[in-house]
């Protein structure tokens, strides 16, 4: 009887025991919970790792690297917090356009992009358009830096922040580029005018004659050049433009008006591929393959990958 005591003593004073250590181990759980958050706290401050001295830092004077630099450190305690993954990635893509590196431009902007997308699902609906546009603009310029393509992706975010009221003027010119990059040419062309009716330029025009061209439009598209050439003073966008009117010249089976144009741009710069080329493809058409091959060969020392001289040559 007295052992079968002695045992039931041994049991509940186990069981306080047990019950003693659980909660000492849940006190101090939240104490180190707490001395971790306070830690974290006093060396955020130390510093400067917090939301207002990102914004700061924004407000002063867009300073996008220390923008960059402290809220990359915030993110590494609260990786979804909207704020601190909006500058970033704002800050990211100013980075990346200031990068003279291929690779490290590219960098910024996936890191841009990854945000942004993370960002998006948790933002108030009222910056959702803003994100749209950014999202936008950053496959756009990674469509320019890589081998894959995006202007697909450019066309969906920048389309999402134009339906939600986002209202920016490079909205249109960044569609014609992408629609023009995918080869749909009739949504490029009316991107483009109506970039036009907000701001003119000389890229602008050219990129509309170069859309009507591939529509087969020539006497639309040699308005625009006209102006291009009439008006331009930048001598590589002259030279696009006359290179072009001289190939809808020779569409049109106007060989020394054609010729006459690309005179032209030897003038100005003998280094030319494009114009020894087209030279070459008038003396082809009128069935002097010695002297065409001649101009496509100069095409080929200027420029040794030219693909359509490599063509030519292989073909005659």
């Amino acid at each position: 009887m007295k052992i079968a005591e002695n045992t039931n003593l041994y049991k509940i004073r186990n069981m306080k025991l047990l019950k003693m250590s659980k909660i000492f181990a849940a006190v101090f759980s939240v104490l180190l919970i707490l001395f971790v958050t306070f830690y974290i706290i006093i060396e955020s401050q130390k510093n400067n790792i917090s939301i207002r001295n990102i914004k700061k830092a924004w407000n002063d004077n867009y300073d996008y690297q220390t923008v960059y630099d402290i809220s990359k450190q915030f993110l590494q305690t609260k990786p979804f917090n909207n704020t601190a993954l909006i500058y970033n990635s704002y800050a990211s893509f100013f980075l990346s356009q200031s990068q003279l590196e291929n690779q490290k431009a590219q960098e910024y902007l996936d890191e841009c992009i990854t945000n942004l997308r993370i960002a998006i699902y948790n933002s108030k609906k009222s910056i959702q358009p803003q994100i749209y546009y950014m999202l936008g603009k950053s496959y756009f310029y990674k469509n320019s830096l890589s081998s894959h393509y995006y202007s697909d992706l450019a066309v969906k975010y920048l389309l999402l922040a134009k339906e939600n009221g986002y209202k920016a003027d490079d909205i249109p010119e960044y569609l014609g580029l992408s629609y023009a990059a995918l080869g749909m040419t009739v949504e490029s062309i009316s991107s483009f005018t109506e970039a036009l009716l907000i701001r003119e330029s000389d890229t602008l025009l050219l990129s509309i004659a170069e859309q009507y061209y591939k529509t087969k439009e020539y006497n639309v598209s040699k308005q625009y050049l006209f102006r291009v050439i009439n008006n331009s003073k930048n001598d590589n966008i002259i030279i696009k433009a006359r290179n072009l009117m001289a190939n809808i010249l020779i569409d049109e089976e106007k060989y020394d008006e054609a010729l006459e144009e690309f005179n032209n741009v030897l003038q100005k710069t003998e280094n030319s591929a494009d114009a020894h080329y087209g030279i070459g493809v008038i003396y082809e058409k009128q069935g002097n393959i010695v002297k065409a091959r001649a101009e496509w060969r100069a095409a080929l020392k200027i420029q040794a990958n030219h693909p359509l001289a490599l063509q030519k040559m292989s073909e005659n």
